[in-house]
Order: structure tokens, then C-alpha cells, then sequence
């Protein structure tokens, strides 16, 4: 039901926030935490997807397999594993600071809401965009133990990326979600308008992280990070197009996995060095 590697998408993007707000490597004790927070987060958000949509899962050919239609776990278990993973999360939370545990509520709040949005609106995709651009804001407090309003950049540089990809994932169930009245940017104005705005959602995401090295006056290796993005980006929407869909998986999953570890490499490198000019000095 949980896949771990899920967890790829946003963690290299929280421990760049993290490493942004100590201006290089955090304590270890915070990336330990701020990794069991990452990981207790997703696998709850992911788990209690799976127990809301279950029924209908059961009614989409794509996904009646999963684990609760298929009969391989039941809805108890699930929502148990659910509270589970919650309490981890904030327990974790507990241990960075105080205002990482008041936040803990509600950034469990926006994950779980998310499976409820495909019901009543087309933008669920934003929503599902920001549950994971808040990792390195929330990573960002965790060591700072308060908000700068730079790190939104990269929160609203996350939400577009997660966004534009999963607008392309949401192309398999255009026609199912218009027969069951469920909503989706493809399912309301088809394949094609969906791959245009994903683009656009994308070109915007490169816009803001140009926006961050400036922001946080980092050096040529972030920028050539932002460089390499662009280009596994472009990669990403070749391999896809409203008539060849066979290679999205390879889009969504690998490639996206492949961007998010990239850009944290760069900026950690940027910002290593930085710290060790500092050091010199």
C-alpha cells in the first residue's frame, strides 16, 4: 500500500530547506527527525488516500487492485495505520521545536484534505502541489524555529512542479472521473489543455527557482542545478504526449524522483561550499 519510495519526491526537497536555514549541514539530530517527520507524513497522507478512496478505487479499472478493493487489507487496518503514522509525525514534530509541533495539526490538515478535493474541484492538483511544497517550509522551521518568507519560493516552487506532473498522471482517468462526476483539470477540459498547462506549470517552477538562487544569493552550482532541472523537465515532457501515454510511469515516477534529488545535490554542493569559504575566513 505504501510504497517508500514515494517518499523521493519531497524529502531532497525538504532537506534543501533544511540546509538553507542553517546555511549548510543542520544538526544531525534535526535531519534525523526532519527524515522521520518526511516519511511518517507521507506514508499517513498516502494511507489515508487509499481509506477515503477506496470505493472509488473499486470503480476504476486502474486502480481496483489497491490494497483495500482488492481485499489484501481492510479499512480498519488501514485507518489504524493511518492514526499511527500521525502520531509519529507528531511526536517527531515534538522533537525539533515548539512551533513545528503547532504547526503538526495543521499540515496534517492539507495531506488529508487532498483526497477530498478531486470531489468538489478541478485544481485537486494544486492541493496535492502544496501538501508537499510545505516539506521545505516545514524543514525550514524545524531548524530555524521560525518562517522566512524566502523559503516560500521554493513551497510555491514545489506545489507548481508537483502540480504540472500530476495534471499529466491524472490524463489515465479523464474519461473515467467525466462518468463519475469526479473532477480533474483532463477530465474538464481534456488531454491536451492539461499537457499545455502542465508545461506552463513547469516553466513556472524554473521561473521560482531562479527566484530562490537569487533570493538566497546562491552560487553557480545551484544555478547550473536549476540548468540540469530544466532540461530532465523537457526530457520528461518528450517521452509523454496527449497521444502517447505509454511512458508516463517512466515521466512520473522516475523522472521526477531523478529532479528532486538533482536540484538538493546542486544546492548542497553550492552551499557546502559556501560554508566552507566561511570556515576559511
Amino acid at each position: 500500500m505504501i510504497k517508500w519510495e514515494h517518499s523521493i519526491f519531497a524529502l531532497p526537497f525538504a532537506l534543501t530547506g533544511a540546509m538553507l536555514a542553517a546555511n549548510g549541514v543542520p544538526r544531525p539530530m534535526q535531519i534525523i527527525w526532519i527524515i522521520v517527520c518526511m516519511v511518517s507524513a507521507r506514508s499517513a497522507a498516502m494511507a489515508f488516500n487509499r481509506w477515503a478512496d477506496a470505493s472509488l478505487d473499486a470503480e476504476n479499472p486502474r486502480t481496483r487492485m489497491r490494497s483495500i478493493p482488492a481485499g489484501l487489507l481492510s479499512r480498519g487496518f488501514v485507518g489504524g495505520f493511518t492514526l499511527a503514522m500521525a502520531a509519529v509525525f507528531v511526536l517527531a514534530s515534538a522533537q525539533l521545536n515548539q512551533l513545528t509541533l503547532l504547526m503538526s495539526p495543521l499540515v496534517l490538515a492539507v495531506i488529508f484534505s487532498y483526497s477530498y478535493t478531486k470531489r468538489f474541484t478541478r485544481w485537486s492538483h494544486l492541493v496535492l502541489g502544496l501538501a508537499l511544497g510545505i516539506a521545505p517550509a516545514g524543514a525550514w522551521i524545524a531548524v530555524r524555529g521560525s518562517l522566512d518568507p524566502r523559503i516560500l519560493i521554493l513551497t510555491l516552487a514545489v506545489m507548481f512542479w508537483v502540480a504540472g506532473f500530476d495534471l499529466l498522471y491524472a490524463c489515465q482517468d479523464a474519461a473515467h472521473d467525466r462518468a463519475h462526476d469526479l473532477f480533474s483539470v483532463p477530465a474538464t477540459w481534456g488531454i491536451a489543455a492539461a499537457f499545455w498547462i502542465a508545461r506552463l506549470l513547469h516553466v513556472a517552477m524554473l521561473v521560482l527557482l531562479l527566484w530562490l538562487v537569487r533570493a538566497f544569493a546562491l552560487g553557480p552550482f545551484a544555478l547550473a542545478g536549476v540548468g540540469v532541472v530544466a532540461v530532465l523537465l523537457l526530457y520528461e515532457h518528450l517521452i509523454v504526449s496527449p497521444g502517447d501515454m505509454r511512458r508516463l510511469n517512466a515521466a512520473f515516477f522516475t523522472m521526477n524522483g531523478v529532479i528532486s534529488i538533482v536540484f538538493f545535490g546542486f544546492v548542497a554542493i553550492d552551499l557546502l561550499r559556501r560554508h566552507s569559504a566561511l570556515i576559511r575566513l
